[in-house]
């Protein structure tokens, strides 16, 4: 098994055992990790970066990506699979020639 897969199998385990399927449809998944995203970026407001307090950056980020695995778990697709297929795509889009050293968007390059 997957290092990827045994986090998704742990969540499982865990929301089950609370009876929380119920609440972990893909909309609700997906506000899910927004929110986390915006407590998350709450961190950094009118700080410098280093000045984020990292545990709670830690917290926020598993959130984050557990939200996001639930809710990959839900449509059946493999996250090493759509991670890898997304570095591809932006590979395509972002040829390093063209897009080293600028932040430039794709259809600027």
């Amino acid at each position: 098994m997957n290092e990827i897969q045994e986090i998704i199998d742990v969540l499982i385990e865990f929301r089950n055992e609370r009876d929380w399927e119920q609440y972990h449809n893909p909309k609700d998944l997906a506000l899910a990790i927004s929110i986390e995203s915006a407590e998350l970026l709450e961190l950094f407001l009118w700080k410098k970066a280093e000045e984020a307090n990292v545990n709670k950056v830690r917290e926020e980020l598993a959130d984050i990506l557990a939200f996001s695995f639930l809710l990959a778990e839900k449509y059946g697709f493999d996250v090493k699979e759509i991670v890898l297929e997304k570095i591809k795509t932006n590979g395509e889009k972002y040829p390093v020639d063209k897009s080293k050293g600028t932040s430039k968007k794709y259809d600027e390059l």
